[in-house]
């Protein structure tokens, strides 16, 4: 065992939990505990909004299955992960003003609280529910598995003995803190993970001799992975191009994304947490997945691509510093999976529960039931995580498509269209996942269709899906001016 190293993974991991107690005091003194502990009651300043969106979307599959994938295609890989830079971007400027002032209007708690408020169908919630909990479970489940790998190299335990810490810490802060400890450990990780991946990358480019010789010994053992098309010719233009759906634009059909975006205070915190998360994503994602492909001529040959972050910073840097860099992708790790529980959390208790069986529910019974059932949740995802896939960033990323697939449409076309409308809705969910599902499972048998992500045709299809039915069905326009009144 690494006592250098555990060190300040455990000095983290103190910090976390006392802003949860921090928290859990705020929300004893809180006049609404559902606005409070699903939404922290819209107090997120741009700092934090900014680092809460970096820190929620940079996950296990960017801290270790990306510099995984990295470590194994090649630059091509860098290329591709880097149309994530605009994330926070497209979010807060598709999204912005109008989804924080209808939200606030309608006193939408989550997601789905607007979707049913501006639908008025009992169907749309249940299946964006239904696409939550499945999806998610996936997601989450890759943060599990990213930090019990992380806890097993630095620790030496067995990988259920890791998985189980990881579990334990998380949902420990998770349940008594609720959104605020989570946006606010979030600010503190992103932080963490923006100066981590500086140090980790000077390191790696010192460790292998300047970039120069690197780059040489990536053309001795493959000259393809310098090339933007990856290890094996795999990542042609349609493919890349498609990322810019399933990282890029779609991402504001993530319900864990998107609602941040009716969390902040106010204008002012959007304007400064665009300029802000932009930065952070992309300075994140470039050093963590080069980081990825420069490990390949110094760390040869690991077997298990996922744990080449730290493996390589446990080879390149003294323990004590190793340490605080872990801490990078472990925060990662922890502020993704804590957005995902608490949003899994809310779609069922807030979204259906209350909604339709106890509608007249107490304050204590709303807060046993939300507790309760987050820590059931955590409990199911240890169980799924117990034997991992080989790269779990695809796991991540099978979510991601299958979110946006049933989301992407229903948010903005219910923002932005007045004939938006339940039935348009409804046939672009449906049509968006059961697409999504049967084309990538066309796609692990017998390669990608038409050379593009598996979630790109399922959001064509349900775009159009949602403008035919919309307007076959067609209904008096729908003014946010006049549902406000």
């Amino acid at each position: 065992m690494k006592v250098q190293v555990l060190i300040p993974l455990l000095a983290l991991l103190l910090v976390i939990f006392l802003i949860g107690i921090w928290s859990n005091r705020k929300l004893n003194q809180s006049t609404s505990f559902i606005s409070d502990y699903f939404l922290g009651s819209r107090e997120l300043g741009g700092l934090v909004l900014a680092m809460t969106m970096a820190a929620t979307y940079g996950s296990a599959s960017s801290f270790l299955g990306g510099p995984g994938a990295a470590y194994t295609i090649g630059l091509g890989w860098v290329l591709l992960a880097m149309t994530q830079v605009a994330t926070g971007y497209f979010i807060l400027l598709v999204l912005g003003k109008k989804f924080a002032i209808v939200t606030r209007k309608f006193k939408s708690i989550t997601l789905i609280d607007f979707l049913k408020t501006r639908y008025q169908s009992s169907t749309v919630v249940i299946i964006s529910a239904v696409s939550i909990v499945i999806f998610l479970f996936s997601a989450m489940a890759a943060q599990w598995i990213g930090g019990a790998h992380l806890i097993q190299s630095v620790t030496g335990i067995s990988y259920l003995g890791a998985l189980f810490l990881f579990a334990v810490a998380v949902l420990i802060y998770v349940i008594i803190g609720g959104f605020r400890a989570v946006a606010v450990t979030d600010a503190m990780q992103g932080i963490i993970m923006f100066v981590g991946t500086f140090v980790l990358l000077v390191a790696v480019v010192i460790a292998g001799g300047g970039i120069p010789s690197i780059m040489q010994d990536l053309v001795t053992i493959n000259p393809n992975l310098v090339t933007p098309f990856g290890h094996d010719g795999q990542l042609n233009a349609a493919y890349v191009t498609s990322f810019w759906i399933l990282v890029g634009v779609g991402v504001v059909g993530l319900p864990q994304v998107a609602v941040r975006a009716m969390s902040y205070r106010d204008a002012r915190s959007m304007h400064r947490a665009l300029i802000i998360g932009t930065v952070v994503v992309g300075v994140i994602m470039l050093n963590m997945h080069l980081i990825g492909v420069f490990a390949r001529p110094v760390l040869p040959g690991i077997e298990v691509a996922d744990q080449v972050i730290p493996m390589i910073a446990l080879e390149t840097l003294p323990p004590w510093v190793a340490g605080i860099v872990l801490a990078a992708p472990l925060a990662a790790m922890m502020s993704t999976v804590d957005s995902l529980l608490l949003l899994v959390s809310s779609s069922v208790v807030k979204d259906v529960y209350i909604n339709y069986f106890r509608p007249n529910a107490t304050r204590s019974h709303v807060k046993k039931v939300s507790i309760g059932f987050t820590a059931f949740l955590g409990i199911i995802v240890f169980l799924l995580s117990i034997h991992p896939p080989n790269l779990l960033i695809y796991l991540n990323l099978f979510a991601f498509g299958g979110l946006e697939a049933a989301f992407i449409w229903p948010i903005i076309f219910g923002l932005y269209w007045k004939y938006a409308n339940k039935h348009g809705a409804i046939a672009s969910m449906l049509i968006g996942i059961s697409s999504y599902i049967a084309i990538y499972q066309y796609n692990s048998t017998y390669g990608d269709l038409l050379g593009v992500h598996a979630v790109t045709i399922p959001v064509i299809l349900s775009c159009i899906a949602f403008v035919s039915v919309s307007l076959l069905f067609k209904q008096k326009p729908y003014y946010f001016e006049e549902a406000l009144q």
